[in-house]
Parts: C-alpha cells; sequence; structure tokens
C-alpha cells in the first residue's frame, strides 16, 4: 500500500486525490493547501488527514509525496520530499529556471529517488497508441511533426505575469510530446509570437498565439502551433510524418454521433478544456507511477531529465521570440 501525502487541494489536486482513492494499491493519507478549507474539504471527501507541507515531509506514514503546489514551489518542495526518503511525482514544470532543475535533479540523484514529472498527455491512450506505431516502425523513419494545442480561451492577463510565459507555461506540454515523438533532442529552436487574442497579454509582457520550429541534429523537424483562443473546443491534434507513411491523433469530441443531411455533416463538439479531454491520462499518469513505486522502479517516465529538457526548449523559445533569431543549443 503506497500512502500518499497530497500537496494542493484545487483543480489538480482534485483529480490525483480522486485516482489516488480509487486504486487499491494506494491511501490518500494527507492533504496540505495553503487554504486549509480547501485541504479540509478534500480531506473529508476521501478520509484523509489535514498537515502542513511539513507534516508531510517528517509523516513516516507517507510513502510518496504528489506536488501540486504552485510552480514557485515545485523545486523546494521535490528537494525536501527528495531528502526525507519519499517517492516523488509532481506536475510540470519542475521550475520555470533551468539552473533551478539542475539543481533539483542532483538532489534526487544523490538520494536516489523515484521522480516522475507530470506530462500528462503521455499517458492519453491516443497519443501514446501515436508513439507506439512510431516505434514499431509502421511509418518508417520520422522525418516531421506536426503539434496543434489550442485553449478554448485566454487566462485572465494577471495569471500571465507569474506564469512564464506561453512558451513556459503552455507549449511545454508540446515540447515534451515532440522529444517523445521524434525520440532526438533538439538543437535548433525558432519562434514566433504575437498578441491576437488579448491585448492585456501583451501588455503583461506575454503573447497569446505562438508558433515554434525546431529541428535535430539528424534534420528531423517539429512545428509547433499554440493559440489561446480556440472557439470550436479544446483543440488538441497532432501528426508524425515518416518514410514509409504518416500517423496522426485527431480531437476527441463530445460523442461520436454524426448528423448527415442535405444541409452536410453536423457532428459534436470537440472536448471543453484539459480537464475532460486529459481525464483519462491523469488517471493513467499516476496509476503508472503508483505502480512504479510498488516495483521498485526508480525511473518511470517522463522523468526529472525530461522535464530539464522541456524547460531548456522553452527558454530558447522565449529567447528566440524576444530576439527574432533562431537559438542554437549545445547538445
Amino acid at each position: 500500500m503506497i500512502r500518499f501525502g497530497v500537496i494542493g487541494a484545487g483543480r489538480i489536486g482534485k483529480v490525483h486525490a480522486k485516482t489516488i482513492a480509487a486504486n487499491p494499491k494506494a491511501k490518500l493519507a494527507y492533504i496540505a493547501d495553503a487554504m486549509p478549507e480547501a485541504a479540509q474539504a478534500l480531506s473529508d471527501q476521501y478520509g484523509a488527514r489535514v498537515a502542513t507541507v511539513e507534516d508531510i515531509m517528517k509523516a513516516k506514514d507517507v510513502d510518496a509525496v504528489l506536488i501540486g503546489s504552485p510552480t514557485g514551489f515545485h523545486a523546494e518542495q521535490i528537494q525536501a520530499a527528495s531528502n526525507a526518503g519519499k517517492a516523488i511525482m509532481c506536475e510540470k514544470p519542475v521550475s520555470l529556471s533551468v539552473d533551478l532543475i539542475t539543481q533539483t535533479l542532483k538532489v534526487v540523484e544523490k538520494n536516489k529517488t523515484t521522480l516522475l514529472i507530470g506530462f500528462n498527455r503521455r499517458f492519453d491512450p491516443n497519443f501514446a497508441e501515436v508513439e507506439r506505431r512510431i516505434r514499431n516502425g509502421d511509418i518508417g523513419t520520422v522525418e516531421m511533426v506536426t503539434v496543434i494545442s489550442r485553449d478554448p480561451a485566454p487566462p485572465p492577463a494577471q495569471y500571465v505575469k507569474g506564469s512564464g510565459g506561453i512558451f513556459a507555461d503552455m507549449m511545454v506540454h508540446d515540447f515534451d510530446m515532440a522529444r517523445f515523438l521524434v525520440g532526438e533532442e533538439f538543437v535548433i529552436v525558432q519562434a514566433l509570437g504575437a498578441a491576437l487574442v488579448d491585448k492585456a497579454i501583451g501588455e503583461a509582457g506575454d503573447v497569446d498565439t505562438a508558433a515554434v520550429q525546431m529541428q535535430t541534429r539528424s534534420g528531423k523537424i517539429a512545428v509547433i502551433t499554440n493559440s489561446r483562443r480556440a472557439t470550436y473546443g479544446y483543440d488538441q491534434r497532432m501528426e508524425v510524418h515518416g518514410s514509409k507513411g504518416m500517423v496522426h491523433a485527431k480531437n476527441v469530441h463530445n460523442s461520436t454521433v454524426e448528423v448527415l443531411s442535405d444541409q452536410g455533416y453536423r457532428a459534436d463538439p470537440i472536448q471543453n478544456f484539459f480537464l475532460e479531454r486529459y481525464g483519462v491520462a491523469y488517471a493513467n499518469e499516476l496509476n503508472t507511477f503508483i505502480e512504479a513505486v510498488e516495483s521498485g522502479n526508480r525511473d518511470p517516465k517522463p522523468n526529472g531529465y525530461d522535464g530539464l529538457q522541456a524547460q531548456i526548449l522553452a527558454e530558447a523559445a522565449t529567447q528566440s521570440w524576444k530576439t527574432g533569431k533562431p537559438v542554437a543549443l549545445q547538445r
């Protein structure tokens, strides 16, 4: 039985608490949150106890810590949990600083800590199947990857000030997915961006519409496009082109029903946002972590290295957007 301390009782904490409670190999022992009433409400729902972050780190009846706190606390809490001998699953990113991530991973390595970083899209059944088909050789050698990610509506401009920007906050998932699919590291990053959806986002120093081109040393190319606006729902698609063909994953609709008439084809809308679209992925991700802890697998994927590489690409894209020049990475 893997006993969990959960840090963060907000939206993502609730998702993970539900999965822990439903897994017979796990127990939700403690919940901590900066808002005690939120921690109490979630604890009451699942029979857990309210605790401080420090209590969770010290608790002898906690085997694993799930970190769903704001980004600024992730690195500090990973280090504390690692030093306390806990297995760790942490929401992305490890930090908005590559240097701090590097320092944190040194602590994790020294302590031989099990660490999984929450790039949940790897665990989406559709995207995981795309990767499986690639590794199976179904499309030959990968040549180009295209990833499209568009939110239904932009966040408040106030949010972006502490988010690290669109490349670190939103596109970081797509950087990880591009690495996951291509199977190589990227050495050239070139980005474009504009505030076309909400001028206040631009005034806050960020963009809401962005595109990035990347290339590996062997020549493979990835193209990622992001928008903070999609009037038709949560747009999540990808395509991988190879020497023998192409594999792609389409959007998930509310149902597979279509109505055909002399007016044309009508289908249900695509799912509205990430909690609906990636509900199964979040559960698969956490259950994979539980299996890793139970089996003694100290290096489940995506790991800290994957978190570091995604942040390196996010920083390179941000630099490229600001300077208008491609960024070369030493690999």
